[in-house]
């Protein structure tokens, strides 16, 4: 039983559209080439050719996985010049894959 949650603050009994978003959240992460893609812009920005260097993907690849990251409102864009960097959108992104790695490693 988890306690150290404030309960009475947040009501978790869901309607229809806040469950189908929160199912598109938890896909996000149900492939291993966005896991892992996800783990390389955790601590800094990172454009495709340095991110497929990183995962071991094509750069091809990479950009489809980012473009569906994107839609999902995962991750954002900076453009510098010609290159576009990506970066995790926000700290509830970071803390939620964190706290999934964390759960992984030490069970």
């Amino acid at each position: 039983m988890i306690t150290n949650l404030p309960t009475s603050a947040v009501n978790w009994s869901l309607d229809e559209h806040t469950a189908v978003h929160v199912a598109e959240l938890f896909r996000s992460f149900s492939d291993t080439s966005r896991v892992r893609i996800l783990s390389a812009i955790i601590d800094h920005e990172q454009n495709v050719s340095a991110l497929a260097q990183a995962v071991n993907m094509s750069e091809s690849a990479v950009s489809h996985h980012l473009r569906g990251l994107r839609q999902m409102r995962l991750v954002q864009t900076r453009r510098q010049g010609k290159e576009v960097y990506y970066r995790l959108v926000d700290e509830h992104i970071i803390a939620l894959f964190q706290q999934g790695v964390k759960h992984v490693q030490y069970g």
